[in-house]
């Protein structure tokens, strides 16, 4: 097998000679090939600018035995050809000195190829933002001349992953990833508002337009309300909605409900599948193919976990419905825990939509409360209690009162506590289906689609 310069291979050269090294009944190898590129500014100026580069490479190793099946994971950023032993021979060592995989299955074979898996990764450049970046200097000029400082940063990133088996599979998925997060500010640093966007390329953000809802809520701010703590009729934007409804999905493993543990659980045991979870008709999903919100097509397992196995590396993903108008539809199974529970296997997909109800606009919900909250977005989010999902969390960054269907002031912040499950109980309202940027797990989540939905809340 060739060695490129400096002894680093191309991906998937470096993926079949791990392949060739293996002397494991069962291999799998992942290499995670990554680029970013982001710009950042402080008071209406671009301070800081650049773009990094890396690879992460993942072998995953299965040793068969008396007693079943272990595996051994290893995962190394900057490996080159001559870290590739070593990289193997450790993930064998974890195998062979591990106990049996509960999760054991045979390793995924039988997908066609993908037809791209043998060429270079893609790549991401300062000239993802060519376009952003003179349209972000105006909204500076707007901002300046509005008497507002405009605080943030961009970032895009894309990573090619490489998967190959010992079974034949040789896989391939690049995912672009984006995000917009920007800060205004009065010059006396009192008033403060953020938004956000998520994008796979920058040509469908707009800053300038950004910028004008945020002065918007900044005018809103200059008249100060205090409020009590208590129950309030609540607007919750489509970014709190999406964090919220996250921390669902994360915690919607099908096993850990068959066993009683989850608020998903059944009394009495078995679980909540078929049950209704909102009166409205919502229905909350994921799509591998959703446009906008692309995702990879087949599992990438780097690890196993509640509702992840390495040994499903390469199973294809479809169209999945977790909610479906108002009742719970599906929990997340491997192939192992579906094979325990009895439920359908649905592994986890990296987006989520969630649709349903009437198709008003922010004003049209605005309009129709007669006193009420509304929110900007949430954050430091913590779970209390797994059995009812029970949340605590901040709102930051603006709550504003509504009073005869008009924004009458900004109030303090307050803590909540919540479950998301509930709270789809309890929504009386929702407006049309936009894509976000979840502000407490836009780190690990970015492909969401939710829709602002009116309920009432605990301050």
């Amino acid at each position: 097998m060739s060695a490129r310069r400096n002894g680093v291979s191309k991906p998937h050269e470096i993926v079949e000679r791990a392949l060739e090294l293996s002397t494991a009944d069962g291999c799998v190898v992942i290499a995670d090939e990554e680029s970013s590129a982001n710009l950042r500014w402080a008071g209406n100026a671009l301070t800081t600018n650049g773009v990094t580069r890396g690879r992460t490479l993942t072998v995953i190793a299965t040793v068969d035995g008396k007693e079943g099946t272990a595996s051994g994971v290893v995962s190394r950023s900057a490996v080159t050809a001559a870290d590739l032993e070593d990289l193997v021979r450790s993930a064998e060592k974890a195998a062979r000195d591990g106990e049996p995989a509960e999760d054991a299955q045979e390793l995924v074979s039988g997908t066609p190829a993908s037809p791209r898996f043998t060429e270079a990764p893609a790549e991401t450049s300062s000239a993802v933002f060519a376009e952003f970046a003179p349209a972000l200097g105006e909204a500076f000029a707007r901002a300046r001349a509005g008497d507002r400082e405009l605080y943030g940063f961009a970032h895009h990133e894309m990573t090619s992953s490489y998967v190959g088996t010992s079974t034949g599979l040789r896989l391939r998925h690049d995912q672009p990833n984006g995000t917009l997060e920007l800060n205004a500010k009065s010059p006396d640093r009192t008033r403060s508002a953020w938004g956000g966007r998520a994008t796979r390329d920058f040509k469908d953000v707009d800053p300038g337009a950004l910028d004008a809802e945020l002065a918007q809520r900044l005018a809103w701010a200059e008249r100060r309300i205090e409020l009590p703590a208590g129950r309030y009729e609540t607007l919750l934007p489509p970014t709190a909605v999406a964090d919220l409804l996250i921390y669902q999905y994360w915690s919607s493993a099908g096993r850990d409900a068959a066993e009683g543990r989850t608020v998903f659980s059944k009394p009495g045991g078995g679980t909540k599948i078929g049950e209704r979870l909102s009166a409205l008709p919502l229905t909350l999903r994921s799509d591998p193919d959703e446009p906008g919100l692309e995702s990879a097509p087949f599992v990438i397992a780097h690890a196993s976990g509640d509702t992840s196995s390495v040994f499903d590396n390469g199973l294809p993903l479809g169209p999945t419905e977790w909610i479906r108008e108002g009742e719970l539809a599906q929990l997340l199974t491997t192939r192992h825990s579906a094979g325990l529970t009895g439920l359908p296997l649905a592994p986890d997909i990296d987006n989520l939509i969630l649709e349903g109800g009437e198709d008003r606009s922010l004003e049209e919900m605005v309009a129709g409360t007669e006193r009420g909250l509304l929110l900007t977005c949430l954050w430091y989010i913590r779970e209390v209690d797994p059995a009812s999902l029970l949340l605590t969390g901040l709102t930051r960054d603006g709550v504003y009162l509504v009073e005869h269907g008009e924004v009458v002031g900004e109030v303090n912040n307050f803590r909540f506590n919540e479950s998301p499950v509930d709270l789809l109980g309890r929504a009386t309202q929702a407006g049309r289906t936009e894509k976000t940027l979840p502000r407490e797990w836009g780190d690990y989540f970015t492909r969401a689609a939710s829709r602002r939905c009116g309920c009432r809340t605990s301050t």
